[in-house]
């Protein structure tokens, strides 16, 4: 057997897979049917300081190959989700990552502090990448500036691993990961859904409450995998990819691609139960190509000059 652990700032992962944000609610709702306790982690719904209720419906639209939504980051709070959430999180024997929100960077930093209080809490993921709120988050992360200001001040009040979730919503998604990385960050996890839109033509109305909504699903993978594979190119920080990921195959193209780990959003709500084959799947890849760490597939592509010469090990260097 392979070892999969994953080695994120001072977080130990057991193995590369994540359960994705947004997609996996606090975990326990999924927890009378999957071993929460077998993932590599669960990345928790995203957290302001106080509760908040959302966008009114419709919030989720399907699409031909994913799904629209414009939840609003409805949640509970960081003070509800420490003293209700974290401690059956915590005996169930989770790796908890808990993504969080503001609207301000002070309610970023308080939100971090009261997580940092309290046992049970493996990293932070800073959210400034949702698409479907008008105050605070992607404001930030769509200004290099507003990046490098949140996730420096974050790093200034926490000892947790920082983990900044970037948006595709922007050209050049590279000069993000770098800024973040100057920031202080301890790792980078990418790709947050893309800005859409659909509209019911027989009422010429949109189909989503807010009007405007995240894509996520099969059809962003493509484009994921090239934006981590950019981002691996340009900073030294591990990579946990997303997007659309739906089969082992899915899962390995975004760490060949340079993704230390991953996380499975939309694909859950198809198939709760996707993490055990995309786990094993990781493992029998592995053992199949006698690679003895995940860790060593990481950013491994081979070239089109290394295919053409039949060299079957020549990787890119980066």
């Amino acid at each position: 057997m392979a070892d999969l652990s994953v080695q994120i700032g001072s977080l130990r992962l057991k193995n590369p897979v994540i359960a994705a944000s947004g997609c996996f609610g606090y975990g326990l709702e999924y927890s009378h049917a999957v071993d929460i306790a077998a993932l590599g982690g669960v990345a928790v719904k995203g957290l302001f300081l106080a509760a908040r209720e959302g966008h009114p419906p419709q919030r989720i639209v399907e699409t031909p190959a994913g799904m629209l939504n414009a939840i609003g980051l409805q949640g509970i709070g960081v003070h509800r989700f420490v003293a209700e959430r974290l401690p059956e999180l915590r005996r169930l024997g989770a790796t908890t990552i808990v993504n969080i929100c503001g609207t301000t960077i002070d309610e970023y930093c308080e939100v971090a502090r009261v997580l940092s209080d309290h046992e049970g809490v493996g990293a932070i993921e800073v959210n400034i990448s949702c698409p479907n709120i008008k105050e605070g988050g992607i404001q930030f992360g769509c200004s290099l500036t507003g990046t490098y200001d949140v996730v420096s001040a974050i790093r200034k009040v926490t000892r947790l691993p920082v983990i900044p979730k970037l948006t595709p919503n922007v050209t050049d998604v590279a000069s993000f990961a770098r800024t973040a990385e100057e920031a202080g960050a301890d790792a980078i996890s990418l790709v947050n859904t893309f800005l859409a839109m659909a509209i019911d033509v027989e009422t010429r109305r949109p189909k989503l409450s807010n009007m405007l909504g995240g894509l996520s699903g099969p059809a962003i993978r493509p484009i994921a995998v090239r934006m981590v594979w950019e981002c691996y190119n340009a900073v030294k920080l591990p990579i946990l990819g997303m997007g659309g990921i739906a089969t082992v195959e899915d899962a390995l193209e975004f760490i060949i691609a340079g993704a230390a780990a991953v996380q499975v959003g939309t694909a859950n709500f198809v198939d709760p139960f996707i993490w055990s084959k995309i786990i094993p799947g990781i493992d029998a890849y592995l053992d199949r190509h006698q690679i003895a760490r995940v860790s060593d597939l990481v950013g491994r592509i081979a070239t089109a000059a290394a295919h053409a010469e039949g060299k079957e090990h020549a990787w890119t260097e980066t």
